[in-house]
């Protein structure tokens, strides 16, 4: 998550003389480093091999985009949101999010002083409530919790979704999502739900939001234009010889459902700020092969259990330091039991109030067997996993918001 500054090409509209002022704010942000990991897989005739790699890196702490966001008063304390908003690699011009041309975000609105209802391709709660208790906002990509798999990250956004969310009362706010599956004479296929909420209270932020998918291989990860249809593992490639994708996760591409329960917190103790999270994730029915496919013939459930902790400090106002721990418990069929160690370290300066240089130093363990029921291979988030079970990435970069 980022703080947008939208400082230029602000235009200001008057619908009628009895409306108060709109607005339409053009937006965006740039994002790029150099990354270093010291073992990741490549493809040989052989089978995979190891090798270094260096390469530069767009979006990492956060993802670069250009947005347009509009606001119009109707009066009464009501007003409409319109949000579009477009991700896109620094470094190839692509668009990011599986191409999409909105791919980050775009949906319309209405706001009152009781909360908001907003339709479109938007943020599940998970980002929206329990990314504040995590080191997403000030750490990198790298630091999310494996594969993202319990999205806090935010790296998967929710189509045709209906959200709501309520106005702070007495420091409480609730919110609410359904995404609509679509699917003609199956009104549950394909949807996601998800219910949640936080709390603040001084230094005190809390936050608790579920969420349940149906054929999470579609709904959740194949949402996007490269994705594709229910015979495609759009989680990640779980081949044995060649270079894998999520191999904490992509054996179970045919669950029929996957839940979601985060729960965490973050306390400010004088320049510094404390988080705890913990998360459950169940990739449920496993077999449903109308949902994935099934290389591995799986039945039943997988069930990873991840805790966090960070601590955050700015050593002076423009200088921060932060770093944390992440474990991970996966525990699948047919003894896919794995467990993965995530130490990590960051830093962040300010050179003004728009732009700042940041790093990232993030080292991964892994043991017991993964989804693909091989021995488990270290797999920092959004980088090529490692031939072993370790793995080490630095990154460093620039960022600015405009």
């Amino acid at each position: 998550m980022s703080k947008r500054l939208a400082v230029a090409g602000i235009v200001v509209l008057t619908a009628q003389p009895t409306y108060a002022q709109s607005s339409v704010t053009l937006y965006g942000l740039i994002d790029d480093g150099i990354t270093y990991v010291n073992n990741v897989q490549t493809a040989g005739t052989a089978g995979r091999k190891k090798a270094s790699q260096t390469y530069l890196a767009s979006s990492i702490l956060a993802g670069s985009r250009w947005g347009i966001r509009a606001v119009e008063d109707l009066g009464g304390g009501m007003r409409t949101i319109v949000v579009l908003e477009s991700g896109w690699d620094m470094n190839t011009g692509r668009f990011q999010q599986g191409g999409d041309y909105m791919g980050r975000q775009v949906y319309i609105g209405l706001g009152n002083s009781v909360g908001t209802v907003t339709l479109g391709r938007q943020y599940d709660l998970l980002l929206d409530f329990n990314a504040l208790t995590t080191s997403n906002p000030w750490g990198s990509g790298y630091t999310a919790h494996i594969s993202d798999l319990d999205n806090l990250s935010g790296t998967y956004r929710v189509n045709n979704a209906i959200k709501f969310k309520t106005q702070p009362y007495h420091g409480v706010v609730f919110g609410f999502m359904y995404s609509l599956g679509g699917i003609a004479g199956d009104v549950t296929r394909n949807q996601q739900l998800a219910v949640g909420t936080t709390y603040v209270n001084g230094p005190f932020y809390g936050a608790m939001t579920y969420l349940a998918a149906r054929n999470p291989n579609i709904s959740v990860y194949g949402n996007t234009p490269s994705a594709g249809p229910a015979t495609t593992n759009n989680i990640g490639a779980t081949t044995l010889t060649g270079v894998q994708g999520n191999p904490a996760i992509s054996g179970y591409a045919s669950a029929h459902s996957k839940d979601i329960f985060a729960v965490g917190m973050n306390y400010k103790i004088g320049g510094g700020t404390l988080y705890a999270n913990y998360s459950n994730v169940r990739f449920s029915g496993l077999g449903d092969t109308s949902a994935g496919p099934n290389p591995f013939g799986y039945q039943g459930t997988a069930v990873f259990n991840t805790a966090e902790l960070d601590y955050s400090y700015y050593v002076t106002p423009a200088f921060m330091l932060g770093g944390g721990y992440v474990f991970t418990k996966g525990t699948g069929p047919n003894g896919n039991n794995a467990k993965y160690h995530q130490p990590q370290v960051t830093f962040d300066y300010f050179l003004s109030k728009r732009t700042d240089i940041y790093g990232a130093l993030i080292y991964q363990k892994a043991t017991g067997r993964d989804s693909t029921g091989q021995q488990a291979v270290a797999s920092i988030t959004a980088i090529t996993p490692s031939t072993s079970d370790r793995q080490f990435a630095a990154h460093v970069a620039i960022r600015h918001t405009f």
